[in-house]
């Protein structure tokens, strides 16, 4: 086994050199699965640490080049997979090596597990079966991301030198240029994304080669030519719904909003519950016309559709830097408010709602279920809350007061919502001008109107009330964006609000659709 340099690891920890120490003495006394267990451990937190590269080759020159030390095991430790990669590639099976890399990667690909010689050497190329290869990128790819996270690219790039040297050797492989073309993309080598995937649509036409030359052309902002290829791809398979909302995302980013519309139409004919359609469709109609009736719809359809193929993000992306669909507006704050209750909450309640507490979330159901845990705390100790000195002495938003009104969203869960504690708690809290209190409760009965579909009418009755109420006093902004964000409004309350905070009834997002919804779940085909 080559020694890897020592300017090549990027990972080192006590941890590891503690395990690497316990793995020699084990070696020297003759213990050999001690030593594989420590160097496993090893493994983990130093991957390309020479050292333990240096006793790994001890391992490799014993009899059975010291692979029955790690057997191939369901659900094994990581350091044991990554192990016995690198004694097969010791006992010249680096092919077989590889794919555990690669599922190392996939699990933890911030760590630098394939920066060792033999990934990179042309040698792999030329033994490895593109087929197997190609699997092997797109599974990498499944567990990645799109875009990779910017501390991942580093480790992951040895896998493009492992893609260079197969085409290199293998000529033009449709598969392998794809999930290479897969991989670049994802890695931001959008010109090699390019390069790969029309190099492989040429030598083997197809439905998902034009797809991945989409993505590709995509992610190089070549919208017109990304449009092409995917409407290529639709030809080879009509009944492919997915091609459909690329399409329609890509004509969103071309300005065509209208036609857009019509291929999510044309879709939801065939398939009113295909999720990737589903999420495109909801996102444009609230791009065209800015009804967060939309989003809600699209919230419904998440929570009765868990098993959905892809991971979407639209919901978030719509929401995001919206105020209250995904977190606290900017500005300055309003005045405390007053707590109904005159009493010490426990140390252990201020810690669990300071643990909580943000003023950002992804979107107002992601709010309700981070709250979750507040159902540890009281009520009463969550209404003392929002008159503790963390709370009331903030001079900028802190988040504490939405979070105590959130919490009590979980207690008293089974009771009927008209009837509940709850609700009844809530409205207490709405009496009086508007402060962060009453802010915060406002919020919190229209973050359940979005989880609970019966809650919709009794809180857009109460918001429609509130904002009537303030449509020409000073704190009339602060409550047109909370009615904004409340399912239910019918179109006049809707355009009062939108007119109190003096912007366009319809908004027009001009932002780019990001494809990152459709990341598929693990196990699924990346694309």
């Amino acid at each position: 086994m080559a020694p890897v340099p020592l300017l090549s690891f990027l990972v080192d920890s006590p941890s590891a050199h503690r395990d690497l120490a316990s793995a020699r003495d084990a070696l020297d006394r003759g213990a050999m699965a001690d030593a594989a267990g420590h160097l496993a451990g090893a493994l983990t937190s130093a991957p390309t640490l020479p050292e333990i590269h240096e006793l790994l080759s001890r391992l490799a020159a014993t009899a059975g080049g010291g692979l029955d030390l790690f057997p191939a095991e369901p659900y094994e430790p990581v350091g044991h997979a990554v192990a016995r990669a690198h004694l097969l590639a010791a006992a010249g099976r680096p092919e077989d090596g590889l794919p555990l890399l690669a599922q190392a990667s996939g699990s933890h690909p911030d760590l630098d597990w394939a920066g060792v010689p033999w990934v990179s050497d042309p040698a792999l190329g030329a033994r490895v079966d593109p087929g197997l290869l190609a699997r092997t990128i797109m599974r990498l790819c499944t567990a990645v991301g799109d875009p990779a996270p910017v501390e991942t690219v580093s480790p992951l790039r040895h896998y493009l030198t492992v893609i260079r040297n197969a085409v290199a050797a293998h000529g033009e492989q449709a598969m392998l240029l794809g999930a290479g073309s897969a991989l670049a993309r994802r890695l931001g080598e959008v010109r090699l994304a390019v390069e790969w995937a029309g190099r492989g649509a040429k030598a083997q036409p197809s439905k998902l080669g034009e797809i991945w030359l989409g993505y590709a052309y995509r992610s190089a902002g070549r919208m017109p030519e990304a449009l092409a290829a995917l409407r290529r791809a639709v030809a080879y398979d009509p009944d492919d719904l997915s091609v459909y909302a690329d399409v329609a995302a890509t004509l969103a980013d071309l300005d065509r909003l209208d036609e857009a519309l019509r291929w999510t139409e044309l879709a939801l004919e065939r398939d009113p519950d295909f999720d990737c359609v589903v999420h495109t469709a909801h996102r444009l109609r609230y791009r065209a016309d800015g009804d967060v009736g939309h989003l809600v719809a699209l919230a419904d359809f998440v929570r009765d559709h868990p098993d959905d193929a892809h991971e979407h993000t639209d919901l978030e992306e719509c929401c995001r830097e919206t105020p209250w669909l995904g977190g606290m507006p900017a500005g300055a704050p309003l005045p405390a408010g007053r707590a109904p209750v005159n009493a010490e909450p426990s140390a252990d309640a201020v810690r669990r709602l300071l643990r909580v507490a943000t003023t950002n979330w992804a979107h107002p159901p992601a709010a309700y279920d981070r709250a979750l845990g507040l159902v540890l705390v009281e009520p009463w100790e969550l209404l003392a809350l929002l008159a503790h000195p963390s709370v009331t002495e903030a001079r900028q938003p802190t988040g504490l007061e939405v979070w105590a009104c959130l919490g009590l969203l979980h207690h008293g869960s089974e009771e009927p919502w008209l009837d509940s504690s709850r609700r009844r708690l809530l409205l207490g809290l709405l009496d009086g001008g508007l402060d962060r209190v009453t802010q915060a409760a406002l919020f919190a009965l229209i973050t359940y109107a979005w989880v609970d579909p019966e809650a919709r009418a009794d809180v857009a009755a109460v918001v429609a009330g509130r904002l009537s109420e303030t449509a020409s006093g000073p704190s009339a902004r602060a409550v047109a964006e909370l009615a904004l964000a409340a399912p239910g409004l019918d179109r006049p309350t809707r355009e009062l609000a939108a007119a109190t905070i003096r912007v366009p009834a319809i908004p027009r997002q001009r932002g780019r659709i990001v494809w990152r919804r459709f990341t598929p779940k693990r196990g699924s085909n990346p694309r």
